[in-house]
């Protein structure tokens, strides 16, 4: 029997850290299944320039950050590249993106290094390629992208308001481990699996609360959106967000799921174009937005105190006919119609500033820079800046301290309030709630 080339038996699966959280979990996921995994070590400026030795100068900044991750395993000590994987996940579309894993794996090759596997599975071809086991893994995935999400959102919503600087980075290490151990779980079924997950999470919560914290209303909220791996790559964005702590500000920063409901979204709607409304493949579709609207909900119920007033969009719709007069989602498609729609969802919900963190270069960026003005005019100029990152430069300091001054002055004036969870409240304020309700 010819050898299966793509076969990830016998092979560590490395993954990139688009965030922290997100490649531990996704790691966790795969090893739920039965397939070593382990995040690329952290991100150092040699990774970033092993990453610009190898390329042209052409490629954006996240290519760059990934292929120098990659790069820096292949000088660990023992390392075979017969029982290595890289993952590397294959899109469509305009954005470069789409062609990382080719350009990784021709990299390789002119290294001397063809027996690198890079990984590109597809969601379209229901992930066959992880083996006999791999039917079961596209749902162990989304519960370990929300999983990121929910215990993200914590430390963000948490972290500016801490007593002790580093306790909450301290609990932060001791959850993920939590939730990490939970997802690896090689459980008999996706009920027992939830079970995990749930138990898990109460955990977190608990931890969470019990964070020495003085929460007060002054901190201006920021929305941060923009490319996805740039704002979520603490590496890549040069900690952006402990820069807009730092500065007196907090930050929201848009999650992974809202890509994937945007991906649902966007192949329902095509099937729909192309005529295929009653098939089976649309049936396919609804029933997987079924379970992962299940799934999402049984993980989010658990923190909906913890989360009041930081409600991510209910569907992908809600933030999308919110970019409708700027960037159309049937004619613009991509990130940047998320990023115009998201912002407005931010401002929306009471946030007092934007901050659309890119690549240099890069599209989505540049076409929401030229449509911002325009948004903030008709929201009561709510602050809205792009952030261009290339690893150049590490001075954020002044230009976001000038940003959260101006969200500063916009929280005094403005038209839309926030909601806040309850430990935000005074006694008055809290009585008052309890009366109302």
């Amino acid at each position: 029997m010819a050898e299966n080339k793509t076969s990830l038996k016998g092979r560590t699966v490395y993954i990139p850290r688009m965030s922290n959280e997100g490649a531990r979990t996704m790691a966790a996921a795969l090893n739920a299944i039965g397939i070593d995994a382990e995040p690329v070590p952290e991100s150092d400026h040699s990774t970033l320039a092993l990453g610009k030795k190898y390329s042209s100068g052409d490629e954006c900044h996240p290519q760059t950050v990934t292929l120098g991750g990659f790069l820096k395993l292949l000088e660990k000590p023992g390392f075979d590249p017969k029982k290595t994987a890289f993952l590397m996940p294959h899109a469509g579309g305009p954005c470069r993106f789409g062609q990382y894993s080719v350009y990784i794996q021709k990299t390789f090759s002119a290294l001397g290094y063809p027996d690198i596997l890079v990984f590109s599975p597809r969601g379209e071809d229901s992930y066959d390629q992880f083996g006999d086991e791999g039917k079961g893994f596209a749902r162990i995935a989304w519960r370990a992208v929300v999983a990121s999400d929910i215990i993200r959102k914590l430390l963000l919503k948490t972290r500016p308001y801490e007593i002790t600087p580093g306790s909450t980075d301290a609990v932060h290490r001791e959850c993920l481990d939590l939730i990490c151990k939970a997802l690896a779980a090689k459980c008999t079924s996706h009920k027992e699996h939830m079970k995990s997950i749930q138990s898990a999470l109460l955990t977190v919560r608990d931890r969470y609360r019990q964070v020495p914290c003085r929460y007060h209303k002054s901190r201006p909220l920021i929305g941060v959106v923009g490319e996805i791996y740039c704002r979520l790559d603490n590496f890549a964005n040069e900690e952006i967000i402990r820069v807009i702590e730092s500065q007196g500000g907090e930050a929201w920063l848009a999650d992974v799921s809202e890509w994937i409901w945007y991906t649902n979204f966007r192949q329902q709607k095509t099937m729909r174009d192309d005529g295929k409304r009653f098939s089976k493949k649309m049936l396919q579709s609804k029933v997987k937005n079924f379970i992962q609207r299940k799934d999402e909900h049984a993980m989010l119920h658990i923190f909906e105190q913890d989360f009041r007033g930081y409600e991510e969009p209910a569907h992908a719709i809600d933030a999308l006919k919110r970019s409708l007069p700027y960037l159309p989602h049937y004619g613009a498609l991509g990130e940047m119609t998320l990023s115009s729609g998201k912002a407005i969802y931010l401002y929306d919900k009471g946030a007092d500033g934007i901050i659309d963190v890119s690549p240099f270069t890069c599209m989505n960026g540049i076409v929401c820079e030229a449509i911002y003005p325009k948004i903030s005019r008709e929201h009561d100029n709510i602050p809205m800046k792009v952030f261009y990152f290339d690893g150049t430069r590490s001075d954020w300091d002044r230009d976001i301290g000038i940003f959260i001054e101006l969200a500063r002055n916009y929280q005094q004036k403005k038209a839309k309030h926030r909601v806040y969870p309850n430990y935000f409240l005074t006694k008055q304020e809290k009585s008052a709630t309890l009366a109302h309700a």
